[in-house]
């Protein structure tokens, strides 16, 4: 019975967090603003990434000792879909989720103390610099190096496809220190480093970053061998399955629009809606978003209950590779049955396709994830 009712006040409180978030995106955003931002650098408003803060988003995984909520995906899951249906710009997946559970997983608490409270009151934007070439996912094993002598610790090499690194205040970096993985702290003013800003389709920036003889305190070290692997590796896992949250907000929308737009668009003297064949293909595109919503569910319950362990990491690649295909062809497809004036910069739902193509493909594209999910998941023959 408490579990029962365990279970009934956590799902309401993730209504009202959800109605809560349905509530700020239309009162201080909308896709003008979106519009406004794209291609300008740094690609999002910080006073209402502050403002985020304040609603306590940037803090919701960081815990309290670290001026955070301590809550779960599930709750987070909720912030980034509702975010996503109105395509805010702002780096929530990149420093709030991927930067700072990076952090927290390193267990170096003094650093911790310094640098969590500051994204949890969204004064500190944070990134992870982790990929270096194109299409290489290995997280293991990365060409930059991390010289040490004595206190000091000197970085060369290149990071790219940064995401979040626009306007942000410093960078995680992993590196190779002789035979083991080491991820460093690096503050954007650190004199060795470059950041090169890369626009990416949806209008926001990626960013390739250069390290030359960028030398740091070694207490800027956040974590060497396997725990630094472990780190990155949760870390990226987490990031997925809240792109993959953020990925079902972009195909709900998309497929709102898309409902509204056959019920009031006349043609033959009839609205489309009416056409047999564009209602079967809605409900088509129905079913896969609520595949994708329950493939999402038991990632964010194995990332709560299950953390660390392979078949958590199955289910988070079963529910990005889901996602992403399900968010391609429902955004594809809204801009279809939209007809002529979906293929047009005016139109919004373009702005939808955008964001699933970028997201989709980010941390890893449905090919990707269904090799490793194949890799992972648990044999139930034996």
């Amino acid at each position: 019975m408490q579990a029962t009712e365990s279970a009934s006040a956590r799902a309401d409180d993730r209504r009202m967090l959800s109605e809560s978030v349905a509530d700020f995106a239309q009162r201080a955003t909308d896709i003008a603003r979106v519009r406004k931002w794209r291609g300008v650098q740094p690609g999002f408003d910080r006073g209402l990434w502050r403002e985020m803060a304040g609603m306590g988003w940037t803090g919701l995984l960081i815990p309290e000792r670290f001026g955070g909520m301590e809550l779960g995906f599930g709750e987070m899951s909720e912030v980034c879909r509702g975010l996503a249906r109105v395509l805010t710009p702002e780096p929530m997946l990149s420093c709030a989720v991927l930067a700072a559970r990076t952090l927290m997983h390193c267990q170096n608490e003094s650093l911790g103390a310094e640098l969590l409270p500051g994204i949890a009151q969204g004064e500190l934007i944070a990134a992870l610099a982790w990929q270096e070439r194109a299409g290489d996912l290995d997280s293991t094993t990365p060409g930059t190096s991390a010289q040490t002598s004595g206190a000091q610790v000197t970085l060369s090499g290149t990071k790219r496809f940064v995401a979040g690194a626009a306007g942000a205040d410093g960078i995680i970096v992993s590196a190779q220190a002789g035979s083991e993985l080491v991820l460093v702290w690096v503050p954007a003013s650190t004199p060795g480093v470059s950041v090169e800003l890369e626009p990416i389709a949806d209008g926001r920036f990626a960013a390739q970053i250069g390290f030359k003889d960028a030398k740091l305190p070694g207490q800027n070290v956040l974590a060497r061998g396997e725990v630094a692997q472990s780190a990155l590796g949760r870390a990226l896992d987490e990031a997925s399955v809240m792109a993959s949250a953020e990925l079902t907000g972009i195909m709900s929308r998309a497929l709102e629009m898309t409902l509204d737009y056959l019920r009031t668009r006349v043609q033959f003297g009839r609205t489309i809606g009416s056409f047999q064949a564009l209602q079967h293909r809605a409900v088509d595109l129905h079913i896969q978003e609520q595949l994708s919503s329950c493939a999402l569910n038991d990632a964010i319950e194995a990332l709560d209950e299950r953390p660390g362990e392979p078949a958590t990491s199955a289910a988070v690649s079963r529910a990005k590779a889901r996602c992403s295909d399900a968010a391609s062809l429902i955004t594809r497809q809204a801009i279809q049955m939209h007809g002529a004036i979906g293929f047009t910069e005016d139109s919004d739902v373009g702005l939808y396709v955008k964001r699933a193509l970028t997201l989709s493909a980010w941390l890893g594209n449905s090919a990707h994830h269904r090799r490793r999910f194949a890799r992972l998941a648990p044999d139930d023959t034996e």
